[in-house]
């Protein structure tokens, strides 16, 4: 045997012992456990390489290059365990098998603002939400149009994949839009003669009108009250969104002269649509209204964020006297 093949063949044993006790060491020893608990994005821009990088993050050490028979990029959200082996790491991306998150939903006053939520919890980007929910045709497939679409959504925390496409996400709210109108509000509802949107669209303005879950109940009745009546609702929170200022602590005239389909100061019934993401408290406290002859509310004059009520109008001005004195006492403008 020459020596040019014997160097070859101790070569060859030397590379192969070294990948075995590298293996080995990768798969047995402590480089091959993470060191902590460590949490990594996969999106659609990744490569094989930046998944490595992404991975050894978490890692102790470089080994992680050593497996290279991972070649399919799957988005998604996954979880490096404390002591998970890289051979169970390799096989979690290999499969696409990610960790869900909690998404959650909030009772926020805007479609922007709920865009931002979900884009800062999901692989989706605001503007991809945005743009889809004022899209008349993209509304119209959910069964909405870009004034109802708020009622699609239900406030609440759901379990999702990070990497969940738009329309998935849609599909997931409107099977939870489901499971919230079960059959005992449903009834409520039909009692009520409103249809789905009505509800949510009067329970957006009772949440706009107090924080106080005891107060809502009330409220709710009271504007069910003037709308069983015919009576103009003269909704404070509805010239805001008129308006398109919801910091606006004091509606002047020229507020009420808004021209705005919103503008219950304008128009007799409810306004085209929710003028915020409704929470479930404010839909129930509509589906289980208080009953009373209430048809006037004003602010306290103490600023404690509850309301006065009134059944007659002169009644009323007294408690709106009370209030417009206290705002001026306070030079709120």
């Amino acid at each position: 045997m020459n020596k040019r093949i014997k160097y070859t063949i101790i070569g060859f044993c030397v590379i192969i012992c070294a990948s075995i006790i590298a293996v080995s060491y990768l798969f047995l020893g402590k480089s091959g456990k993470c060191s902590k608990e460590t949490v990594i994005y996969i999106d659609k821009d990744d490569t094989t390489d930046s998944v490595f990088y992404k991975a050894r993050l978490g890692w102790r050490g470089n080994v992680i290059n050593l497996v290279r028979p991972y070649e399919q990029v799957r988005t998604g959200r996954y979880v490096i365990e404390p002591n998970m082996g890289i051979l169970t790491l390799y096989r979690k991306l290999r499969n696409g098998q990610q960790d869900p998150i909690q998404l959650t939903i909030p009772p926020t006053r805007t479609m922007s603002r709920l865009a931002g939520v979900i884009s800062k919890k999901l692989m989706l980007d605001s503007l991809t939400i945005i743009n889809a929910l004022t899209n008349e045709d993209f509304c119209n497939k959910l069964g909405y149009n870009t004034r109802t679409i708020p009622a699609l959504f239900i406030p609440n925390t759901y379990e999702v994949y990070w990497d969940i496409s738009l329309k998935n996400l849609m599909k997931r709210m409107q099977k939870e839009n489901e499971v919230f109108w079960n059959t005992e509000r449903e009834q409520k509802a039909k009692a009520l003669n409103l249809t789905h949107e009505e509800i949510y669209t009067l329970a957006s303005i009772v949440d706009e009108e107090t924080a106080n879950d005891a107060e809502k109940p009330i409220i709710a009745g009271l504007y069910l009250n003037r709308l069983h009546k015919g009576m103009l609702l003269q909704a404070d929170p509805t010239v805001k969104f008129a308006v398109g200022d919801f910091s606006l602590r004091r509606i002047l005239g020229e507020h009420l002269k808004k021209d705005s389909p919103y503008n219950t100061y304008l128009n007799i019934g409810l306004p085209p649509g929710p003028i915020r993401i409704a929470s479930i408290k404010g839909l129930d406290a509509v589906l289980n209204h208080k009953e009373h002859n209430y048809l006037y509310m004003c602010a306290k004059a103490d600023f404690s964020g509850t309301h006065e009520y009134a059944v007659t109008f002169n009644e009323h001005r007294k408690n709106a006297q009370n209030y417009i004195r206290a705002l001026n006492a306070r030079n709120i403008h």
